[in-house]
């Protein structure tokens, strides 16, 4: 019994290793795992990543590692992309938050501040990774079509 099932997940591990393996395809896949891994939520990427992949019918295992390497880039993105967003909506500057001012509040204003700093980072997180994605994609599909393994797969294709 359990050496059917180890067969079975054998067989279903080389088939993630091997789906999307051309370098267009390829390219896609470490593209939208990096821009997913940067999405400034934390917590949330690997199982975007795990959706995206599945949806797609991309490889599994090169968006969740494309979405590791990024996952330094998320920690050090999301005030820059909470500015970005505020400047996009129109906000401007802003006021900065204040910790103390913020931790006497009720837990209802805590979260809508929060909500609200994640809406505009997530905002200006789509502002950014779609046209990153489109430019990562075109240069990682012509480096791509230089390693003799990956060009193969595309011939196969």
């Amino acid at each position: 019994m359990m050496a059917k099932f180890l067969e079975a997940a054998k067989i279903k591990m080389a088939t993630w290793l091997r789906q999307g393996i051309s370098p267009r395809r390829l390219a896609l896949t470490l593209a939208l795992g990096f821009a997913i891994g940067c999405i400034p939520v934390i917590g949330v990427t690997s199982g975007v990543c795990f959706v995206v992949a599945i949806v797609l019918r991309l490889n599994l295992p090169a968006i969740q590692a494309a979405n590791w390497v990024a996952m330094p880039m998320q920690v050090a993105l999301i005030v820059p992309f909470v500015r970005l967003g505020r400047r996009l909506i129109g906000f401007g500057p802003g006021q900065p938050i204040e910790i103390g001012a913020l931790l006497h509040s009720s837990p209802a204003v805590i979260l809508a501040r929060m909500g609200s700093l994640t809406g505009q980072a997530m905002l200006a997180w789509l502002v950014v990774a779609i046209p990153m994605v489109a430019l990562t994609t075109l240069i990682l599909t012509k480096v791509l079509r230089h390693i003799p393994a990956v060009a193969a797969a595309e011939l196969a294709e």
